[in-house]
């Protein structure tokens, strides 16, 4: 007893708490969405209206405020600093680890329960985009917890309102993460389901007056104030932001159908590798899987992926809620699999071709390691780059054989090895991902450059870019030269004057060059470096590193 209870405090808090807090002040705000949804809370706190968001001082309708609130309470509470801007993230995530447990054991048992959060807490997929500051992860959530809450309830014989309401309360917090999609999701995995199970009637029992209330009373007086103070708010939110966005090639996300299947695949590492040794054991042996469960699992993972897949909208995080049915379907399979092992049933010789996958994962994830060494543009010298990557390197090495050894002399433990040393090579992750990636994803190097060499109230210029974090981390409100991009629609809602001064063309910020000798401006290092050295020969490079320059442009 003693021992399943340290084995549940070391799955579901220890190492969530290693792998999804600790790493988080470890690698700064990356560009442009840590910096975008850092910026937005930021100026909430400063202004002090929390109603509508703003992102460069410009009206930003494109996500409703869930997150930036949330995010700016934590700032509020710890100060604003990468952790507690990834914070709110990072619970999230760990709130589905033990979502996907709670699920195990109601399915299976609790054993099946730890499975499934260990699969999860190392999914690949999981922890990227569960330690960075995205709106994707608490949406799936969010999203997770109303999909379950609608099933607890459909699912008992005897119908439990409290889990009918937590559908409506839950799609309506998902509803505020991120709009439409919140009550799609799971209304929409429920009526596919209850489809196939043959039992369409039961639709209606899902309609219910009180949970339409608790949906109203939490997601609608947001929307109600929003619209009141910016008239234009329903046109471009549920238009624009939704209609249009998920039908049109507008925002030029346009992929092919088959996009997330190498997402997902990719996603599932490192326990996708290792399936085939379970499956060839369990192939042999009758499935305990039910029906209900099968069904509803693979609708749930069916009806989202097929969703996205038919998107003319495609980003990477959005499949983010398919990961917790496939983690608890990875889970049981392991568990069994492991069972039979420890029985002594299949032996404990697993021949070469079954686990050729895990082999061949082990030396891709070697092969990335030392990738950035070979690489043409933004290459690393060997030098300077080998210390950060031996711990993980080394740990790989170690799946290569640990594993299989352990269960050769234990006959058990073979699943436990491979989720530590995955669980620590995905940590040791943090400071040569850090460490490659901030000088090109991350305003923070470019941030402290300006602190250090502008005059404190001097005024800088991003020529041809938009990077958020320089305001987030300078605390400066920086005018844009030509990239205006995702603020111009709140930038044409600011008066004329503020406009002029704040969102610029190249034309008029010439012209400014001209009138006011010794402005401040930073860019990137490429085609507008060199429209710059054209434009105004006598500029001065005050900072650079491979990705951005900050200059003083003088007069000639």
């Amino acid at each position: 007893m003693l021992r399943e209870r340290s084995i549940r405090i070391i799955v579901l808090f220890l190492v969530p708490l290693l792998l999804y807090v600790v790493p988080l002040p470890f690698m700064p705000l990356m560009e442009p969405d840590e910096g975008r949804y850092s910026a937005i809370p930021s100026a909430m706190n400063a202004t002090g209206d929390y109603v509508t968001p703003r992102l460069k001082a410009s009206v930003y309708f494109e996500k409703p405020p869930l997150v930036y609130w949330a995010t700016a309470i934590f700032f509020r509470i710890f100060g604003e600093s990468e952790f507690s801007s990834r914070l709110f993230t990072a619970l999230c995530a760990w709130g589905c680890i033990l979502l996907v447990n709670r699920m195990g054991i109601f399915f299976y048992d609790a054993r099946t329960g730890l499975y499934a959060a260990a699969v999860l807490t190392t999914f690949l997929y999981h922890v990227a985009i569960g330690r960075i500051n995205i709106l994707d992860m608490p949406l799936a959530f969010m999203v997770c917890l109303a999909i379950w809450s609608g099933f607890r309830y459909l699912a008992a014989e005897t119908k439990k309102k409290g889990w009918l309401y937590l559908l409506y309360f839950f799609s309506a917090l998902a509803f505020l993460t991120k709009g439409l999609i919140g009550v799609v999701f799971p209304f929409g995995v429920l009526f596919v389901w209850l489809l196939v199970s043959g039992r369409l009637r039961e639709t209606f029992g899902l309609f219910s007056p009180v949970g339409i209330l608790i949906f109203s009373a939490v997601s609608f007086p947001w929307f109600i104030l929003v619209q009141r103070e910016n008239p234009d708010f329903f046109r471009f939110f549920f238009i624009q932001e939704h209609f249009l966005r998920y039908a049109t090639k507008m925002h030029d996300r346009y992929q092919p159908f088959y996009f997330y299947f190498p997402i997902v695949l990719a996603g599932t590492l490192p326990w996708c590798a290792f399936l085939p040794e379970a499956i060839r054991v369990l192939g042999k042996v009758k499935s305990s899987i039910g029906v209900v469960e099968k069904r509803f699992l693979f609708t749930w993972v069916g009806f989202i992926f097929l969703f996205f897949s038919v998107s003319s909208s495609k980003l990477i995080p959005y499949i983010a809620p398919v990961f917790l049915p496939l983690a608890l379907g990875f889970g049981h399979l392991f568990h069994r699999y492991e069972e039979r092992l420890a029985k002594g049933e299949m032996g404990v010789s697993i021949p070469l071709r079954y686990r050729l996958p895990g082999i061949l994962q082990a030396v891709l994830f070697m092969v990335v390691l030392v990738g950035p060494v070979f690489l043409k543009e933004r290459g690393m010298p060997w030098g300077n780059w080998w210390p950060w990557i031996v711990l993980p390197f080394v740990i790989q090495i170690l799946i290569l054989f640990l594993p299989d050894r352990v269960r050769k002399k234990t006959g058990r433990g073979w699943f436990a090895t491979i989720y530590v040393l995955f669980a620590l090579f995905l940590v040791s992750l943090t400071a040569p991902v850090s460490q490659y990636l901030a000088p090109y994803k991350s305003a923070y190097p470019l941030s402290q450059a300006i602190l250090a060499y502008l005059p404190p109230n001097a005024t800088l210029y991003q020529y041809g870019m938009s990077l958020y974090g320089i305001d987030f981390y300078t605390r400066k409100r920086t005018p844009i030269v030509d990239d205006i991009g995702e603020v111009r629609y709140g930038s044409e809602q600011l008066p004329a004057a503020e406009r002029e001064r704040y969102f610029l063309t190249s034309d008029s910020f010439f012209r400014l060059v001209q009138v006011k000798d010794g402005l401040y401006c930073a860019t990137q290092n490429d085609e507008k470096l060199e429209r710059l050295k054209k434009e105004v020969p006598a500029l001065r490079v005050l900072w650079h590193n491979d990705a951005y320059s900050l200059i003083q442009l003088k007069r000639s």
